[in-house]
């Protein structure tokens, strides 16, 4: 019988409880868990014709701060470079992007406050390629 780490059930539960969020507003999801070689996007949907790359950040507690926080430069570093390589192997060279954090706080289920910030950072930021 295999034991699942209860770090990873929570992290589980608040990506679903982001993508139900994310659902709710009207956001197409179109890939979720989508690992490379150089990582994994937590989740890639589409908003009203724009590709969002979405970063998920779980939390118990207000401790570490909010969602902008929790994405650092050498997080954002990476996300840009998976969704270049996302964007390259689809030949998806016009299409408008952005990269939004949702921040799950609490146990993951439906009473979990959710913080979403669209746009949290962008290419031009300074983040390196």
């Amino acid at each position: 019988m295999t034991t699942i780490d209860p770090r990873h059930q929570f992290g589980q539960a608040s990506e679903a409880r982001a993508e139900q969020f994310l659902r709710q507003k009207g956001y197409r999801i179109l890939e979720r868990n989508l690992r490379t070689s150089l990582g994994e996007l937590d989740l890639v949907a589409d908003d009203a014709g724009v590709l969002v790359f979405v970063e998920v950040k779980a939390r118990t507690t207000e401790a570490f701060g909010g969602a902008l926080l929790a994405v650092d430069r050498r997080k954002q570093a990476k996300l840009i470079r998976l969704a270049s390589q996302y964007l390259a192997r689809r030949h998806l060279t016009e299409r408008a992007c952005r990269f939004d954090v949702v921040l799950v706080q609490g146990n993951g289920d439906s009473s979990s406050v959710i913080e979403h910030v669209e746009n949290a950072f962008d290419v031009s930021d300074g983040a390196v390629w």
